[in-house]
């Protein structure tokens, strides 16, 4: 099964190694789904994770960033997006959108409610098979 992981699941898996987050990347890490990756959203990553404020509060340099970036681009699926996708009501959501279209994904997973919590979006996914579900929601139907 491939999925695209929002960057706020991959910010708070880095920054703690407890928690929701930090199981659904270890359930990657042992292969039990695939993971579909794009330039933006690795970009959006390396630019949160560089935020100096926290850097400075969990105390991590550019070289962690650099290679917790690399790991994922190497084990992930990567694909090349086009920018033209214009379906979620922050336009920024979209190449996270247009990641898992392009990329075969069956799941979108994320903490953002511009996402999860917009149904005409939830619906819309889903006819283009792809499940918009929360990071619980996820982890559940991975359990069963």
């Amino acid at each position: 099964m491939r999925v695209v992981i929002d960057t706020n699941i991959w910010v708070s898996a880095f920054l703690t190694n407890r928690g929701h987050s930090a199981r659904l990347i270890e359930a990657f890490r042992a292969g039990d789904f695939e993971v579909v990756v794009s330039e933006p959203l690795l970009y959006e990553l390396g630019a949160v994770l560089r935020r100096p404020r926290l850097m400075n509060k969990y105390h991590y340099d550019e070289t962690v960033i650099t290679e917790y970036i690399a790991l994922i681009k190497e084990q992930s699926i990567w694909v090349d997006i086009l920018g033209t996708l214009s379906l979620c009501r922050d336009p920024r959501d979209n190449f996270l959108l247009e990641t898992a279209l392009f990329g075969g994904a069956e799941y979108l997973v994320s903490r953002d409610d511009d996402l999860k919590r917009d149904l005409e979006l939830i619906q819309r996914m889903a006819e283009l098979g792809i499940q918009v579900v929360s990071l619980q929601q996820f982890l559940t139907r991975l359990g069963s």
